[in-house]
């Protein structure tokens, strides 16, 4: 039965085709060139074997080094806000106790390979940022002018990872990200 199991599930399609990278930050001055220098590609998938396969290699956050971002994307989109996929779109950010995020980036993981997101094809991807005091998670999406999506798409992730009303969800457009040359700051809140 196990092996019935096993090679149904070995050749089943994914929705979408995603890349895993990672990014470890360098201390210091900040410049375009050298974090696009930093961001690596670990694996890419387009199967559930072979997202497993991966999946179950791959460091858990709490082991991973601080500063530290991985990203799930789709394939063809890069994790920068230039990318012409993310360029006009923007990110709802989560901040997390360390203790909790890698259960909930486990998570948003799997919501976004399992195709379970609502306006799923709005999403280019998700990043868990690893910082000192707080882990942060984000999900970028392609359009930060369509506010009925974007209002859409925080419900769909609040839903799906169950999150306690006491977590506060920002959004920021990438174009802002751009201009302050930072992601995590300037971020408002959206009411809806």
């Amino acid at each position: 039965m196990v092996n019935e199991i096993s090679s149904c599930c070995s050749h089943i399609n994914l929705q979408n085709k995603f890349v895993f990278w990672y990014t470890r930050r360098n201390q210091g001055v900040r410049t375009q060139t050298s974090y696009e220098d930093n961001i690596k590609s670990i694996v890419d998938f387009s199967t559930v074997e072979a997202f497993w396969v991966c999946y179950c290699h791959l460091a858990r956050p709490s082991t991973l080094p601080i500063p530290t971002d991985l990203h799930l994307f789709k394939e063809g989109i890069r994790p920068l806000w230039e990318d012409s996929a993310n360029c006009n779109g923007g990110k709802w950010i989560i901040r997390f106790k360390k203790a909790v995020s890698g259960r909930f980036w486990e998570d948003l993981v799997l919501a976004l390979v399992g195709d379970e997101l609502d306006y799923g094809d709005n999403i280019c991807g998700v990043v868990l940022s690893i910082r000192f005091n707080e882990d942060i998670l984000s999900v970028w999406n392609r359009n930060a002018s369509d506010n009925q999506a974007v209002m859409a798409l925080r419900d769909a992730i609040k839903r799906h990872l169950k999150l306690p009303h006491s977590y506060v969800m920002e959004y920021k457009p990438h174009d802002v990200s751009l201009r302050d040359n930072s992601s995590y700051r300037n971020t408002r809140l959206l009411r809806g």
